[in-house]
């Protein structure tokens, strides 16, 4: 199986260090033929310049707060067969591309394919495999959870995927116009969900094919979560009701939307993360969002050309060899500073660090280069183990390598 060119299409606006921390991420793929491009406003671009990447990558500025726009200036830069999205705020297990991108090479009808994300924690999934409906509501799907699953649309449904892990045929993507600019934010990803679905298009959920997505701020919502403006969801939510959804309907989910969007404010002010008046500002903003969203302007999307600048292979795509180092917490600082050696000699890296006790664990990928997981001993990193089990040092690194083999490419020794 010949696995295609890959271009990777990073957007970032205002996150510099998470974006070179992404970007991280992304260097030590293990890959055969990939390229990046940034598409990234002036903190971005300075950041980029300033670090070892700053030759190997194709750097595009962009200092306006629309996510499709962006995007749609990465794809005209792309010149790989399939393009692939992460998010700046996300970063891939080393085999990511290799898993999302199997199913093009293996079945030719396949035009898309999306992965499973997990959450902050780094253990549980954020988003697994859903289809939306012409109102935006989206349903769950089983499938396979180690193996592809090619899915094709149903009438009134899309096979969605997610932004922040996802990958179309260029040229397929280039024909359909990319995304649509109308959507500054939000269903972005959607909005193209469904012109494929249009065209009958074939997509595959790919479990093994993980990205870890943090969350972090921007200009619509705080570090936890908390919203701080819906002018632009309400903006987007108008634009994919009039684009996909039956006018007659428009009413109806419009309410039922905004009373969810409500609930979801009260929640955090019960939590006492919002006050009264700024789930009252949250409310007029979504209202005045949609008020615009209903006057965008929708006109045909146009072809996206492709770049005179051929491929830019990202240099360090070769394999590298995983190394696991691990110990006990008193012993943190010397095992941390031993992984970012193993790093510096180009290896990618898993540090489990486990204490003496029942505590949950959690995964995060480092900035120096490594994956660093934490937790007791005794405690569960799937949440739906045994809050406590008795077990050896041995036993319980074992079984951690066992759960993560797949994406580390780690063999039990």
């Amino acid at each position: 199986m010949t696995l295609p060119p890959v271009s990777v299409v990073v957007v970032s606006r205002g996150r510099p260090k998470a974006l070179l921390r992404c970007l991280t991420g992304v260097s030590q793929l293990y890959y055969p033929c990939f390229e990046i491009c940034v598409v990234t406003d002036p903190g971005g671009v300075a950041a980029v310049q300033e670090s070892p990447w700053a030759q190997s990558v194709k750097l595009i500025p962009f200092d306006e707060a629309n996510i499709s726009a962006a995007r749609n200036l990465g794809v005209a830069q792309a010149a790989g067969e399939v393009v692939a999205f992460i998010d700046d705020d996300a970063v891939p297990e080393p085999t990511w591309l290799t898993h999302l991108c199997a199913p093009f090479a293996e079945d030719p009808d396949v035009a898309a394919a999306g992965g499973f994300v997990r959450g902050r924690n780094g253990i549980s999934f954020q988003w697994k495999a859903q289809t939306v409906d012409v109102t935006g509501e989206t349903h769950e799907l089983i499938v396979d959870e180690v193996r592809a699953t090619i899915l094709h649309p149903n009438e009134g449904r899309a096979i969605k995927t997610e932004g922040t892990n996802m990958a179309v045929r260029r040229d397929l993507l280039s024909e359909l116009g990319g995304f649509d600019p109308a959507y500054h934010y939000y269903y972005d990803e959607t909005d193209l969900n469904f012109r494929l679905a249009a065209k009958g298009c074939a997509t595959a959920i790919v479990p093994l094919a993980e990205v870890h997505h943090g969350y972090l701020p921007n200009a619509t919502r705080r570090a936890n979560r908390v919203p701080g403006d819906l002018f632009q969801i309400g903006a987007s939510t108008a634009v994919f009701l009039r684009k996909h959804c039956p006018a007659s309907q428009h009413s109806d989910v419009w309410r039922k939307f905004c009373e969810n969007q409500k609930r979801r404010a009260l929640r955090f002010l019960q939590s006492g993360d919002l006050e009264p008046r700024d789930v009252r500002c949250l409310m007029t903003g979504l209202r005045k969002g949609h008020a615009e969203g209903l006057k965008r302007p929708l006109g045909a999307l146009c072809k996206i050309p492709r770049a005179s600048e051929g491929f830019r292979k990202f240099p360090k795509s070769t394999a590298r060899s995983p190394v696991v180092v691990a110990g006990r917490r008193p012993n943190a600082r010397r095992l941390r500073q031993r992984a970012r050696d193993e790093v510096g000699q180009g290896r990618n890296v898993s540090l489990f660090l486990f204490s003496l006790t029942g505590l949950y664990h959690r995964v995060r990928f480092h900035e120096d280069g490594y994956w660093e997981h934490c937790g007791g001993l005794f405690g569960r990193s799937i949440r739906s183990q045994p809050l406590f089990r008795i077990t050896s040092f041995g036993r319980r690194l074992k079984d951690e390598k066992l759960r993560i083999a797949e994406q580390r490419r780690l063999v039990d020794e």
